[in-house]
């Protein structure tokens, strides 16, 4: 398939380690074979599996864990993906293993995992990129192995046989079904602001997250995102917003809502070229945030970053 299409992204549904070793080892040991550059991002234990099966090949391989790297979904393309295929040179076909979507990912965390896997897509078209994702049949949801099957164009099942186009493949549809609304959350301060007030809102956010625990660097990156969500909401989002910050899961939560319409899906997740001035405000916020849910519509958008206490 690498022959026929620029960018290949393969869904590999696997239903135990052997399963997984055999598809993720033989696809980065096909990538060194052709002197392709390799890059593994899967959750730890995980890694551990591929790099013992690599033995000495794991020394050319990039290997990260996405329970760190790939926290927060929305810093995947940029912070992952796209670091690692754009330092590649430009003849060479790049490989990716990408495994953002877990058992143990929360409910909360589940719509931006999908909305990137489908995002993915849309990143790198035309590109001689190979991004396999391996999904867990034991233990993820059906509903997961089904969104599976919407974001990648091919799918691998380790146990049947050759890759396959996936006849459900349909991801415009599911960024749009994972742009949830997020309902209002009871009983928390509301700060409204607009173009004198944005240096206000910058200092009620700290003050409230520094009450609920938040400390040090998280409290500095906490600052930073309030800031560029509330100047982006004055400077495009109809020149005012609202501004709630509070506690949950041991972790401080910031929202902020306005009248604009965000309407570039890949809004954030593009790293920004070195000659351009602005426009990374949105990435900021994905490289700096545990987590980003984004819901953008007629009557506006709402962007709620999470932070880790």
């Amino acid at each position: 398939m690498a022959a026929l299409e620029p960018f290949v992204h393969p869904a590999l549904f696997y239903g135990d380690e052997r399963e997984y070793l055999a598809g993720t080892v033989s696809f980065i040991r096909e990538g060194l074979e052709a002197g392709d550059p390799v890059a593994v991002a899967v959750p730890g234990d995980n890694l551990a599996l591929i790099r013992d099966g690599l033995g000495a090949d794991a020394d050319a391989v990039r290997l990260l864990d996405m329970r760190e790297a790939g926290r927060n979904p929305g810093r995947i393309i940029p912070g992952v993906l796209r670091a690692f295929a754009d330092a590649q040179p430009a003849d060479r076909r790049v490989r990716i293993i990408g495994e953002p979507i877990w058992a143990g990912r929360s409910d909360t965390e589940y719509p931006a995992c999908v909305q990137h896997e489908a995002l993915i897509n849309a990143a790198f078209t035309g590109r001689a990129v190979s991004i396999l994702c391996p999904y867990d049949t034991r233990r993820l949801a059906p509903q997961v192995i089904a969104d599976a099957y919407a974001t990648h164009p091919v799918v691998i099942r380790a146990d049947a046989g050759p890759a396959a186009a996936s006849e459900a493949y349909a991801p415009d549809d599911v960024v749009a079904r994972y742009n949830e609304p997020l309902p209002l959350v009871a009983d928390v301060p509301v700060f409204t602001y607009d173009a004198d007030s944005l240096s206000q809102a910058r200092h009620v956010a700290t003050d409230i997250a520094a009450q609920l625990g938040l400390t040090g660097v998280r409290l500095q990156d906490l600052a930073l995102v309030t800031a560029e969500l509330t100047t982006n909401s004055v400077v495009h989002g109809g020149g005012s917003g609202v501004l709630r910050v509070w506690a949950e899961d041991r972790h401080v939560v910031c929202e902020v809502r306005d009248k604009g319409r965000l309407a570039d899906p890949l809004a954030g997740r593009r790293p920004a070229p070195r000659d351009q001035r602005g426009g990374r405000g949105l990435l900021m916020v994905n490289l700096v945030a545990d987590l980003v849910r984004v819901h953008t519509g007629v009557d506006g958008t709402t962007v709620r970053c999470w932070f880790a206490c």
